[in-house]
């Protein structure tokens, strides 16, 4: 893909991205379930974080692109080196896991996820804004241009130190209020809690890994962007 399109694909996702996040965001106070909107407010949820993480990761590659344009090589592959390592280690293993986990809790049983209260407050283009398009956003991501990948053991130890963080920010969260961020995580005594978050991680680095046989397949080991 040339550059010039590349910019401009990445543009349109990072304002698409700072939409959705802005949009989740400014619900008015009044609006918001008291039950699932208490302390910590939306920044609780894996869904918005992920939200800010991808506006994040294609403001970095906006850059990338536009100094590349600008023939600023040197500042350019500082900011590709950043691009890779946002996209491999978190902005694809954290979109595929927000999609995928969401909607097959969200069938299984939506009350454990998504309480029906939220209908009324979040519209239905932006719960799919939310938990659907982020996937096809970073398969797209995938199929437009190669990432290095870092090596294996300083891939996972990023990704499970932003993970521990997550885990560490819930649990606060419960310390503090005596409320799940999640309904789901009410069902679990805490060994099998433990066994959930440990069960969650496993998936979330299979998706890192899947990433990483993604890229290799696609464009092979030497070529880079």
């Amino acid at each position: 893909m040339e550059i010039s399109t590349l910019a401009t694909y990445h543009c349109l996702a990072f304002v698409w991205y700072f939409f959705v996040a802005y949009s989740i965001t400014h619900i008015k106070t009044e609006e918001r379930p008291s039950e699932v909107f208490l302390y910590g407010g939306q920044w609780k949820y894996l869904t918005v974080l992920n939200l800010v993480l991808q506006a994040v990761f294609y403001g970095v590659s906006f850059l990338a692109d536009v100094l590349r344009l600008i023939k600023k090589l040197r500042c350019a592959k500082r900011v590709i080196s950043s691009r890779d390592l946002l996209f491999s280690v978190l902005a694809f293993p954290v979109s595929t896991f927000v999609c995928i986990s969401f909607w097959t809790l969200y069938t299984y049983n939506r009350e454990l996820v998504y309480p029906k209260s939220l209908d009324g407050v979040i519209p239905l283009w932006l719960n799919h804004a939310m938990h659907t398009a982020v996937l096809p956003f970073a398969l797209v991501e995938i199929l437009a241009l190669p990432h290095r990948y870092p090596e294996k053991k300083k891939g996972l130890v990023l990704l499970g130190f932003v993970a521990f963080l997550y885990i560490s920010w819930v649990l606060w969260i419960y310390s503090v209020t005596g409320e799940w961020v999640y309904p789901l995580f009410a069902l679990f005594s805490p060994p099998g809690l433990a066994a959930f978050f440990a069960g969650s991680l496993a998936i979330i680095v299979s998706f890192y890994n899947f990433g990483e046989f993604l890229n290799r397949m696609i464009w092979g080991q030497s070529k880079f962007s």
